[in-house]
C-alpha cells in the first residue's frame, strides 16, 4: 500500500520536474542569448541534468550560444551535482567552449603576425591546461633571464655568450632533454617544461631563444628535419646551437653532414631562421604525434584542426617531425 503510494508520488514529482524544465526552456528560448541575466543562465545550466532529450538538446545549444560566459556557471553546477553522467555532460560542454575559445585566440595570434612566441606556446598549453596563466609564465621566464644576465659579461664574444647561457640553463638550472619520455604530450607544453625542466628539442629551444631575445642576442629557430635547432646569426657570423644536446654548437659543415646522412638536399630553409609561427606550427605537429602514439584519436583531430587554423596548406597526412 505504502509502496504503491510512494511510487505514485515519485512519478508525479518526475512529471512536475519535467514540465517545469520544459516551461523554463520555452520561456528562455524567446530571449536573445546576449540578453540572458545571471539568474536565467543559472536556471538554464541547472537543466543539464534533465533526461528529456528534447530539453537537453535545447539547453546544450543555448549554452553553446552563450559561449565563454557560461563556463563559471557550468563549473559551479559540476561541483553541486553529484551525478557522474551529468558531470560528464558538463565537462564535455566546458571543453567544447574552451576549445572554441582556443581556436579563436590562436587564429588571432597568427593573423596579427605571431610576434609573441611565449604567447603562442602558452596557447598550445591551454589545450591541456585551460586555466594556465600567461603572466605566471612571463614571471618564470623573467627570472631565468635575470639569472642568466647576471653571468654574462659585456666583453664576451658570441661563442662565450652562448657558453655562459649553456652553463646557466643546463648546469645550474638543470634543463635537459626528456629522452625517457620523448613522446609525452607534456614535452610540448611550455608550462610543464618550465616546471619539470625536461623537454623536447623545440620546447628547449623556445626557452633558450626567449632568454636570448630578452638579451637582444640574434638567436633564432631553424626548421631542420627531425631536429629543431637554433642559429646565432649576425653580420659576418653564423653558427648553430642544439639545445637538446645541452647547447652544443655546430658549424654549417655539421649541418651539411647531417642533411647528407638523411639523403636530403641542402635547402635554404634548413639553414636560415624561421618565424615564430613556424615554431608554433611545428610544436602542434609534435603534439599530434604524441597523441597518435597514445591512441587518443579525438585529441589528434582537435590538435590537427588547431594546426589547420594557422596553416595555409592541408595538414592531413603530413610527415611527423
Amino acid at each position: 500500500m505504502n509502496t504503491n503510494h510512494a511510487g505514485a508520488n515519485s512519478v508525479s514529482f518526475l512529471q512536475i520536474d519535467r514540465c517545469l524544465a520544459q516551461a523554463c526552456c520555452s520561456s528562455l528560448s524567446h530571449i536573445p542569448t546576449p540578453m540572458l541575466k545571471d539568474t536565467e543562465i543559472r536556471a538554464l545550466v541547472s537543466l543539464i541534468g534533465d533526461d528529456d532529450r528534447e530539453v537537453l538538446d535545447h539547453v546544450h545549444s543555448k549554452i553553446l550560444a552563450i559561449g565563454d560566459q557560461a563556463i563559471p556557471y557550468l563549473e559551479m553546477e559540476w561541483e553541486q551535482n553529484m551525478r557522474p553522467d551529468v558531470q560528464k555532460r558538463i565537462e564535455d560542454i566546458i571543453h567544447h567552449l574552451q576549445y572554441e575559445q582556443l581556436q579563436r585566440r590562436l587564429k588571432t595570434w597568427a593573423d596579427e603576425g605571431g610576434q609573441d612566441l611565449l604567447e603562442g606556446m602558452w596557447l598550445i598549453a591551454t589545450y591541456q591546461y585551460p586555466d594556465l596563466d600567461l603572466a605566471k609564465l612571463r614571471r618564470i621566464m623573467d627570472q631565468l633571464f635575470y639569472e642568466t644576465w647576471l653571468e654574462l659579461r659585456p666583453d664576451q664574444n658570441p661563442v662565450d655568450q652562448i657558453n655562459t647561457i649553456n652553463d646557466v640553463l643546463f648546469r645550474k638550472q638543470r634543463f635537459a632533454a626528456n629522452t625517457k619520455h620523448f613522446h609525452s604530450p607534456g614535452n610540448s607544453m611550455i608550462n610543464v617544461v618550465l616546471e619539470s625542466k625536461r623537454g623536447n628539442p623545440i620546447t628547449l629551444c623556445v626557452v633558450y631563444m626567449l632568454i636570448c631575445q630578452k638579451m637582444k642576442l640574434p638567436v633564432y629557430g631553424v626548421n631542420m628535419p627531425n631536429l629543431f635547432l637554433l642559429t646565432y646569426k649576425d653580420e659576418g657570423m653564423q653558427f648553430y646551437i642544439n639545445a637538446f644536446s645541452k647547447g652544443l654548437t655546430l658549424t654549417r659543415k655539421d649541418i651539411d653532414n647531417y642533411l647528407a646522412s638523411l639523403n636530403l638536399r641542402q635547402l635554404p630553409v634548413f639553414y636560415e631562421p624561421c618565424s615564430h609561427l613556424d615554431i608554433v606550427r611545428r610544436a602542434l605537429r609534435n603534439l599530434i604525434v604524441s597523441f597518435e602514439k597514445a591512441n587518443e584519436e579525438e585529441k589528434v583531430e582537435e590538435v590537427r584542426n588547431l594546426l589547420a587554423q594557422i596553416s595555409d596548406e592541408d595538414v592531413d597526412g603530413q610527415v611527423p617531425e
